[in-house]
């Protein structure tokens, strides 16, 4: 019935189970085979209203994959409150199972916020002193045990404290350990992505180095034949961007194989390349740039360049299909470090599952986002940038990089 249910939740519901029935078999051999003298019916009555709260809780939760923190939080405040009325209902302080208003702390400790922790280890060292002060004179003065049960109230709050301390902390570390492993592992994944499309890139490129040398014969001897045919002349261009995009894959191969690419860049200069790029793949695109380049120069390698202009093409697409023909440009400084080039398109935007998943992993698409937005991400965070994607208010999309700098040079 709990198979669906948050883990933490089920837990605390199959251990309280436990307990109901721990408490009902508790309760009644000591009435019946100790012949005690308890408060049978008021505890009994107790019993059945945990009982049917706890069925009330897994009739809320039977479907919850995730359960929200307050919902835990209510949990095990009943857990104390009701643990509380029975410890009063059994002789309070003087129980010797009021110890176990620590569990509560201990399951807020790996479960709940600080905060919660807090609130749960509060509560429960007001419900132990409660019954402290609660428990009738004549067992405080009896043997004169009152200094022992003030005794026992001192070490009850120095316990709960040093649990929802050190099992808290040790609990946050282990999460931040897993938060660790979890990036880890999904840099892991994506590199061994990147390994096979980088494989299938070369292979790609290799094979098509033949066809396109073929073709460049066949568009001259063409030429020849037929110089004044315009459409012959309008392979030239297409032609040309093939052989130059084979060079620069050559020559980036080359750099990357020498392990020769860390090298600086001033931001005037990667300006003037991104201006110069946009101008001759896209020359019905209007580049407006809303300010200058900041006077400062760049950490940079072979493949800065080709993961901006993968956003520029991106976004010059977008533009495309909503029949926008402007791109905007501007620079920003956050801070001394660091420096943001700022790509708004005009275009349909994102949507919300798009942008949570956008440059983290392998996503088809029509409009051909995803492959190149996560390889142009991986080459910012291997130089110690970032980049940022979100929806611009006034429409299109915006695509925020953030570069390091190695010289900050003065404004002149």
């Amino acid at each position: 019935m709990l198979i669906k249910t948050d883990p933490a939740i089920s837990r605390l519901l199959m251990l309280r189970s436990g307990a109901i029935a721990v408490q009902l078999i508790a309760v009644l051999s000591v009435y019946f085979l100790l012949e005690h003298q308890i408060a049978l019916m008021p505890l009994l009555a107790v019993i059945t209203l945990e009982a049917v709260f706890q069925l009330a809780s897994i009739f809320a939760y039977r479907n919850v994959s995730q359960a929200k923190p307050v919902g835990m939080l209510m949990q095990l405040t009943a857990d104390v409150l009701f643990l509380t009325i029975l410890l009063s209902l059994s002789g309070g302080a003087t129980n010797a199972f009021v110890s176990l208003l620590l569990l509560p702390i201990m399951i807020a400790a790996i479960t709940l916020s600080a905060r919660g922790l807090a609130y749960i280890a509060v509560l429960a060292i007001a419900a132990y002193s409660m019954l402290l002060i609660k428990m009738p004179e004549h067992s405080m003065h009896q043997m004169n045990m009152s200094g022992h049960f003030i005794g026992m109230w001192v070490n009850f709050v120095i316990s709960a404290c040093v649990i929802a301390l050190v099992i808290g902390a040790m609990n946050r570390a282990l999460q931040q350990r897993e938060r660790t492993i979890a990036k880890v592992r999904e840099k892991q994944l994506r590199s061994e992505q990147l390994v096979t499309l980088d494989g299938a890139a070369a292979q790609i490129t290799h094979q098509l180095a033949t066809p396109i040398a073929n073709l460049q014969l066949l568009f001259e001897e063409l030429v020849e034949e037929y110089p004044n045919n315009e459409i012959i002349q309008q392979m030239q261009s297409p032609l040309l961007q093939c052989r130059t995009q084979l060079n620069d894959f050559r020559k980036l191969s080359m750099q990357l194989r020498d392990k020769n690419t860390q090298t600086p860049i001033k931001a005037e200069q990667l300006q003037n390349q991104i201006h110069d790029t946009l101008l001759l793949q896209y020359p019905n695109q209007q580049i407006n740039w809303l300010n200058e380049a900041p006077k400062a120069t760049l950490k940079s390698d072979a493949m800065l360049l080709p993961a901006i202009l993968n956003l520029l093409q991106n976004a010059a697409l977008a533009n495309e299909k909503k029949g926008q023909m402007q791109l905007e440009l501007s620079w920003q400084q956050p801070d001394a470090q660091s420096i943001a080039l700022i790509i708004r398109d005009f275009g349909a935007g994102f949507l919300s599952s798009e942008l949570a998943e956008l440059g983290g992993q392998l996503m088809p698409s029509e409009q051909g986002m995803g492959i190149a937005v996560m390889l142009s991400n991986v080459t910012f965070e291997r130089l110690n940038g970032s980049l940022t994607v979100y929806n611009h208010p006034d429409g299109g999309a915006v695509a925020k990089i953030q570069m390091p700098l190695l010289i900050t040079e003065s404004a002149l």
